[in-house]
């Protein structure tokens, strides 16, 4: 076929002579599977995305506030994409043990801008199996060079997208193969009396940065009460609740991803339902499906950012508090239950006059999977700066906050909190 060439990257096409058929369109696999996903998952425009970051930048300004609020907000989140296109495409340049075309680092990128648009939904994903950020995190990264280094497998039966969630999935069943993980009770707290019975201890639970904007997540299965539950189950049962159920794959489509048959998923789907009923709130389908919190929420969120200063009204904090509610506080093994048992606990660390006085509070209002959160920062005695010490989140039902989930603050910045204010 002299004088032909591969639609995709230009190069002479292999001859044909003798053979019957079309005539190739493509010089291999890997341009054929290329030009597949080119058509179906289009790349972001690297070149547009650049000139959008240049055009808000040339026109901050700092007044109006509202406005340079969300100049900052739209290059903060266009600059993020670029940053993790272009890590994305130096991983994978490093990938590569041969030497390769002049070509090759722009199709590095456009692969790289590809998974860009699944990343969000991705670490979602990957968050759900595993409970912590930091390993959803890196779970994402290994899911998206394990792409790189089978992209010639893609064969475009399913969807670039499914192709990405069943390499993502026997990712994080690998590393929970790797990592045996199972919840258990907290121990009983020397000379506190605690209400009920010890909750279940899961040290590497973290919160999510809640951004809405990006994917829409239906509330009840990002709650960490959820999170929690879904702890509970095996790996494999796990993943298919997460994709039958959440993600609201068939069954076939389910059994297909994890190279399993329906009954086997069917099965699964069957014990593990009973499980989680056992480990969520009895009125949890009563909840409000929304993603970000209500305004009830946000207003109750104030009133406890207020009275946690240190220096505000602890009646308030009372009429805040339901009066069963849990506090726990991983990876640390402090729990309490009960509203009495945990105000008599940090009453001393608030009183100036007490010697175990721990300093003076700020807050910053958040949302941490998708429920309103305290950002707190203290200033400790001799100190001028307020540092980040604390993220509480809250569940809140009825008006009143049945459970605290205290958490350590080296996630603020996933979140856009600074690490000190003034």
């Amino acid at each position: 076929m002299t004088g032909k060439v591969c639609g995709m990257c230009g190069g002479p096409l292999p001859s044909k002579a003798g053979s019957r058929g079309r005539a190739a369109v493509y010089c291999s696999a890997a341009c054929r599977q290329r030009a597949y996903r080119s058509r179906h998952d289009p790349a972001p425009d690297v070149e547009a995305l650049i000139a959008e970051v240049g055009r808000v930048a040339n026109r901050l300004a700092p007044r109006p506030a509202e406005v340079l609020l969300a100049d900052l907000t739209s290059l903060t989140a266009d600059v993020g994409r670029l940053r993790r296109i272009a890590q994305l495409a130096l991983r994978t340049e490093e990938e590569n043990v041969t030497p390769a075309p002049v070509t090759e680092t722009v199709d590095e990128v456009d692969f790289a801008g590809r998974i860009e648009q699944h990343q969000r939904e991705l670490r979602v994903h990957c968050y759900r199996m595993v409970g912590s950020y930091d390993d959803a995190e890196d779970l994402v990264q290994e899911t998206f060079l394990r792409a790189w280094r089978g992209r010639e497998g893609f064969e475009g039966r399913s969807s670039f997208r499914a192709w990405l969630y069943r390499i993502a999935t026997n990712t994080c069943l690998d590393f929970l193969r790797r990592n045996k993980r199972a919840p258990r009770p907290y121990d009983p707290l020397p000379d506190v009396e605690q209400q009920g019975e010890p909750p279940q201890f899961i040290p590497w639970l973290q919160p999510f940065p809640d951004d809405s904007a990006e994917i829409a997540e239906t509330r009840e299965t990002m709650e960490l009460v959820f999170l929690a539950a879904i702890q509970h189950l095996p790996p494999k049962q796990r993943a298919v609740v997460i994709l039958n159920d959440i993600l609201g794959w068939k069954a076939a489509e389910t059994a297909e991803l994890l190279e399993t048959t329906v009954a086997s998923v069917t099965s699964a789907l069957q014990r593990a339902r009973p499980t989680l009923r056992e480990r969520l709130p009895e009125r949890r389908t009563d909840w409000a499906r929304t993603v970000q919190p209500t305004e009830e929420e946000q207003t109750i969120l104030r009133r406890y950012m207020a009275a946690a200063t240190g220096s505000g009204d602890s009646r308030v904090m009372a009429e805040l508090l339901r009066e069963d509610v849990l506090v726990t506080m991983p990876p640390n093994p402090l729990w309490f239950s009960g509203r009495d048992v945990f105000l008599d606990f940090v009453a001393e660390s608030l009183d100036p006059a007490s010697p175990t006085y721990f300093g003076e509070w700020k807050h910053l209002p958040a949302v941490a999977n998708s429920l309103p959160a305290a950002a707190g920062y203290v200033r400790r005695p001799g100190t001028r700066i307020y540092r980040a010490q604390v993220l509480d989140v809250l569940r809140i039902e009825d008006g009143k906050v049945a459970e605290i989930t205290a958490f350590e603050p080296h996630l603020f910045p996933a979140f856009g909190l600074p690490l000190t204010i003034t």
